[in-house]
């Protein structure tokens, strides 16, 4: 599951850190390619932004999908033609978009970015060839859609197409949708699929021009809790090749995009901290650790979640909190005896904890802690600036077996 002996080394240096595996990295990567023929993958930058890990991805064949004009200029620093970086955000500035338009596919988001795009096009007097977010009508499982900060809503976009129309500043190529996150089924993710190559034909037809391409956003997860049962992405990848057939005399020219997510990185990254002291409280045994909620958040996230919620049903909510179960926590020493503990961490904030009452091996300080399912969504969303500690380093261990700084770019 993890390199045990390439932990045990970096432990001799840092009190805490994450490492990735690259080998996993571009194994997840070339699945993908595998599994789904005729589909271009660009990757989430948002997940993980370190540039060493971008370079390792980008340099596997994929795309981009930015959320930042940071995140476009990451792929462009690794050669990524334009057409295959999409910059796709809510609320992008005239500066935004003023230092991305010649470089990226812009996605816009609302009616307010296409006032500003135009008037960009304009200034330059050229026709920008843009995607649009789409609020579809539909759910991602099928059902009525509903209201959202992302993307104009399919009804008022298809009333604004005759304006579109009269825009030369203005080409739309493609179209963007993006409902959910971190979806384990294959038969729902095919059906929605299906559904936007339905409406990507709808509004081709209203608009009368050919679309380039349809992005199709994310949706693909992985397993974080032992019950959890893996995505087929053999299955789903056949199912959305035989879409690209039935509807390929419709859409001619059009490229299929799907974002990988968290995918590509997620199972590839542990968190490594160390024990700092134990304690006993009122017969409960505290063990504290370096770096939690600021090293890695998304474990203290789901106790607070799960403390605030009682025995009221829980629901996702990405990228902060999957569920309850979804990170599993290794003690590397040789110790069998075990002892039921609370985990928690350095920092002066009783929420600072990552686990309450677990059995684990009996641990005393210097004892090595593993979290998993650290690869995506972690250190980029964890508050590192809290309390002024040391930040944890981030190394990746390449497909030679060098540990290098992943957040240093080679």
């Amino acid at each position: 599951m993890f390199n045990k002996k390439m932990i045990l080394s970096q432990s001799e240096i840092y009190d805490s850190f994450y490492l990735y595996d690259e080998n996993a990295i571009a194994e997840s990567a070339e699945r993908l390619k595998r599994d789904f023929k005729g589909v271009d993958f660009l990757y989430s930058i948002k997940t993980n932004s370190y540039p060493a890990i971008v370079k390792c991805i980008l340099s596997q064949g994929l795309g981009a999908d930015a959320a930042s004009a940071a995140e476009v200029m990451l792929g462009v620093q690794n050669g990524v033609s334009k057409d295959r970086i999409q910059f796709s955000a809510p609320g992008k500035t005239k500066k935004d978009i003023d230092s991305t338009i010649d470089v990226s596919t812009i996605i816009a988001d609302s009616f307010g970015e296409l006032h500003l795009i135009r008037q960009l096009a304009r200034e330059r007097g050229i026709t920008a060839k843009i995607g649009i977010r789409v609020n579809p009508s539909f759910s991602f499982f099928g059902g009525a859609g509903t209201p959202s900060k992302f993307g104009i809503d399919e009804e008022l976009l298809f009333e604004f197409i005759p304006k579109l129309k009269e825009m030369p500043e203005i080409e739309v190529a493609g179209l963007h949708v993006h409902l959910r996150s971190q979806e384990l089924s294959a038969a729902v993710l095919e059906k929605y699929y299906e559904n936007l190559f339905i409406l990507a034909g709808k509004f081709q037809a209203a608009y009368e021009r050919p679309l380039s391409f349809l992005n199709m956003g994310s949706g693909i997860g992985i397993p974080y809790a032992p019950e959890d049962t893996p995505l087929d992405t053999a299955s789903l990848g056949t199912a959305a090749a035989k879409l690209i057939r039935r509807f390929s005399s419709q859409f001619p020219l059009m490229k299929v995009y799907i974002e990988t997510g968290r995918y590509v990185v997620g199972k590839s990254g542990v968190y490594v901290t160390k024990v700092l002291d134990k304690k006993v409280s009122h017969g409960k045994t505290f063990v504290i650790l370096k770096n939690t909620l600021n090293g890695f958040i998304r474990p203290s996230l789901a106790q607070l979640i799960t403390s605030y919620a009682g025995d009221q049903p829980l629901f996702a909510s990405e990228p902060l909190f999957t569920g309850p179960n979804a990170f599993e926590f290794a003690v590397l020493s040789s110790e069998t005896k075990t002892e039921t503990v609370t985990l928690a961490g350095n920092l002066c904030t009783a929420t600072d904890v990552v686990a309450k009452d677990v059995e684990l091996p009996k641990m005393q300080p210097g004892d090595i802690v593993v979290m998993t399912n650290a690869g995506s969504y972690a250190a980029v969303l964890s508050p590192m600036q809290f309390s002024s500690q040391e930040a944890p380093a981030q190394l990746m261990l390449t497909r030679d077996g060098e540990v290098v700084h992943a957040d240093i770019a080679r």
